[in-house]
């Protein structure tokens, strides 16, 4: 088998029939990993607006018209998002669906098994009310983990991009981060086809939701993996960059 037909079996569920799913951690017993990553007690926390709260100020585009005006974009507009619109946001993209709040799993993008395998990063350079920097998402508590400051992050992030500049040009830009383990404790050598499925999940949402904010996003998938990684100050090993957008007002 040559390079290019390696990489298209990957393309196809082959592999399923040959893995013994009664040997999965999940089957032998091996506790379930959380679906959120580990916070320090003294992090600084910044609640997000709930959505009771945000509703009404969020432009109530039908979906016809969202799915049909979605498009690629690259330039944008030097305009804060609200809070508010952070906020949705996240929540069309990874936040919590289920109306008492208490599972986790339930949110706003399918996921294979229910298993998220993603953390949400945001490097926010035009928001109103937070300072600029590099946050992560806490879909259970709604809120932003201030991770570190970044400096000249716009360049940083047209570098890691490959010279992309609308990777850095944006209001913010939202990288998702895998930790395989969540996926591969249920689907062992399985995970990770469909772990990039549900990437593609997650940012469609994105590009949806951006309508309704009169924003605008465009994915990327190419990127120099260790400098992002190294930029989200994630290991490259058990947790790395998958997917990125800039978002910003267009």
């Amino acid at each position: 088998m040559n390079s290019i037909e390696e990489h298209r079996f990957f393309l196809k569920d082959t592999l399923r029939k040959s893995v013994d799913f009664r040997q999965t951690d999940q089957n032998r017993g091996v506790p379930v990993p959380p679906l959120q990553k580990p916070r320090k007690p003294d992090a600084k926390i910044i609640p997000l607006p709930a959505r009771h709260q945000w509703k009404e100020r969020i432009d109530r585009k039908d979906l016809l018209s969202a799915i049909s005006e979605r498009r690629s974009q690259r330039r944008f507009l030097a305009e804060n998002l609200t809070l508010d619109e952070l906020a949705f946001l996240l929540w069309a993209t990874q936040g919590i669906s289920d109306p008492s709040g208490k599972n986790p799993s339930l949110r706003t993008v399918p996921s294979a098994g229910a298993r998220h395998s993603f953390e949400t990063y945001l490097f926010v350079r035009r928001v109103s009310d937070l300072a600029p920097g590099l946050y992560r998402f806490l879909p259970v508590e709604n809120a932003l983990l201030f991770v570190s400051p970044v400096e000249h992050m716009a360049d940083e992030l047209t570098m890691a991009c490959f010279g992309q500049r609308h990777a850095g040009s944006g209001a913010a830009t939202f990288v998702w981060s895998c930790i395989p383990y969540r996926m591969e404790w249920r689907y062992s050598l399985c995970a990770h086809r469909v772990i990039l499925l549900d990437a593609g999940h997650v940012c469609q949402n994105l590009y949806l939701a951006c309508r309704a904010v009169d924003a605008g996003t465009c994915a990327i998938g190419a990127y120099d993996q260790e400098k992002i990684d190294t930029l989200l100050g994630v290991d490259g090993e058990e947790e790395f960059a998958v997917y990125l957008a800039p978002v910003g007002k267009v």
